[in-house]
């Protein structure tokens, strides 16, 4: 991520001519998403309200604007709270929906295949 100022202001930006899918995703509160990896994409997040993640084993709260970094093959989810969570998230390598590897699940889905 690049920040721009300019007299007006500034702006993020976030990728430049690469191929990426960029999402927003809405969780809702105390609901949270599967801890998954992906095998041909990685992520970055960008945080428009506060929340909560897993990275690894690691669990810990992020503020609205922050940025987290997940490479590929690396378990990762949010969690929301008593507010709901909303972030960017940005994909970058071959994106398809049947990457999603789930480790654990609270819904009881399993990986698609």
């Amino acid at each position: 991520m690049k920040e721009v100022k300019r007299p007006w202001g500034n702006f993020k930006q976030f990728v430049l001519n690469k191929k990426s899918t960029v999402k927003i995703i809405s969780i809702k509160p105390n609901e949270e998403l599967s801890l998954q990896k992906h095998k041909h994409r990685r992520e970055i997040w960008y945080f428009l309200t506060s929340g909560k993640v897993q990275i690894g084993n690691k669990k810990f709260k992020v503020k609205k604007n922050e940025i987290i970094n997940i490479p590929k093959n690396t378990p990762h989810r949010i969690f929301a709270d008593k507010n709901d969570v909303e972030f960017l998230e940005i994909s970058f390598g071959k994106f398809d929906e049947k990457d999603e590897i789930r480790l654990e699940d609270k819904y009881g889905r399993k990986s698609p295949k």
